[in-house]
């Protein structure tokens, strides 16, 4: 049994599906901390979302963001190391990916998203 977890095919990423997974905030907040890693390396593994929510809250929307398509997993031992699917992501919808992390790092406050992707408490 393989432990790679299934991922959609560049084709089958579908443009509803991958709004709807950006509409909550927490996954919001993976995909922006996503793309500010990309910067230094390509990944990040699950600890470090942590501050995001607990673990079967994160393992749940992990595997939202893979099935639609915005997210690639990589399984290496006991770990599981994430990063977008950037390329194919602007082959299917150029500017879609950029215009979504601009806007939430303009709105971050409003999304309770701190400016390094983070979600914070309301108050």
């Amino acid at each position: 049994m393989s432990r790679t977890p299934l991922h959609p095919t560049r084709e089958q990423i579908e443009l509803p599906m991958v709004l709807d997974c950006l509409s909550d905030p927490i996954r919001l907040a993976i995909v922006c901390q996503l793309a500010q890693q990309e910067r230094v390396s390509s990944e990040l593994c699950c600890g470090d979302f942590y501050s995001l929510a607990g673990k079967s809250n994160l393992a749940y929307h992990f595997a939202k963001l893979r099935e639609c398509g915005l997210m690639l997993t990589r399984v290496a031992g006991t770990n599981r190391f994430m990063r977008l699917r950037r390329e194919d992501l602007d082959a299917r919808f150029p500017g879609l990916l950029d215009a979504v992390i601009k806007s939430a790092s303009k709105d971050a406050e409003r999304l309770l998203l701190s400016t390094e992707g983070e979600v914070i408490e309301a108050g």
